[in-house]
């Protein structure tokens, strides 16, 4: 079994009033995946990334991922046979608590509530991140946008680095209320988010906003995070209300 990784990536998880110390590691990566089914990156029958590549996004050894998946086996959770990729169960996770709220506790509100809301609270908490960000982040986040890149068009594996990659920045701003606040958010309609990185061209836009973002970061310059990441809100609203507009995610 792995040990605790200390990094912002690893150790702030959906675990509201808990205390992280007594979690292996193993624990807080069952956890992760959980998040991912529950907020429908993940969906039934869908095959998980291999081993390798989920230890490289999620900075932790395969071993770890390892213990992880045979937890959520045991619960039912993803579904393990030999010589072919673990699956995910036919479950419905969407009732657990992600950070603050349950995905349908979100996806309750309507998406111009949920933009207006993440313009307001996300910027002002990307713009402290810019501020605060430390090297070990900036390194973390580097490994992540590689990651993406040689997941080229596949969506799924695109969005766990993403959510990997927008945490990892929330939690730098320094205030863990407001950035599990504007977590939750991030996982709003995502069903129709995976469906909306499907589309031809979306991931190529959205890695070059992840560059656009982690360059500004890398100077500490809010202004130009703040501008980053505006931009690659809209695109977010606009791909999400189109694909609403249309009536269904699949």
């Amino acid at each position: 079994m792995g040990t605790m990784d200390e990094s912002p990536i690893l150790t702030q998880v959906p675990n509201v009033g808990r205390s992280l110390a007594r979690q292996t590691a193993r624990d807080v990566i069952a956890e992760k995946l959980m998040v991912l089914i529950a907020t429908n990156m993940l969906r039934p029958g869908d095959e998980l990334p291999g081993e390798r590549e989920l230890a490289n996004v999620l900075h932790v050894s395969r071993e770890t991922v390892r213990g992880a998946i045979q937890m959520l086996a045991a619960q039912g959770i993803i579904e393990v046979s030999h010589g072919s990729r673990s699956r995910v169960g036919k479950v419905d996770l969407s009732h657990i608590t992600v950070t603050i709220a349950s995905p349908n506790a979100i996806d309750s509100y309507d998406l111009e509530s949920v933009h207006a809301a993440r313009l307001h609270i996300e910027l002002k908490v990307v713009g402290d991140a810019a501020e605060r960000i430390d090297a070990e982040t900036l390194k973390k986040l580097q490994g992540l946008i590689e990651a993406q890149r040689l997941g080229g068009d596949d969506a799924m594996r695109f969005l766990i680095c993403d959510r990997e990659f927008h945490v990892a920045i929330y939690r730098a701003c320094g205030n863990p209320l407001l950035a599990d606040f504007v977590t939750d958010l991030y996982t709003y309609m995502m069903d129709y988010r995976r469906n909306a990185m499907s589309q031809p061209g979306a991931i190529k836009a959205s890695y070059a906003d992840h560059v656009a973002i982690v360059e500004a970061l890398e100077r500490h310059d809010r202004d130009a995070v703040i501008a980053a990441f505006r931009h690659h809100l809209t695109r977010i609203y606009e791909t999400t209300r189109a694909l609403l507009s249309a009536g269904s995610p699949a």
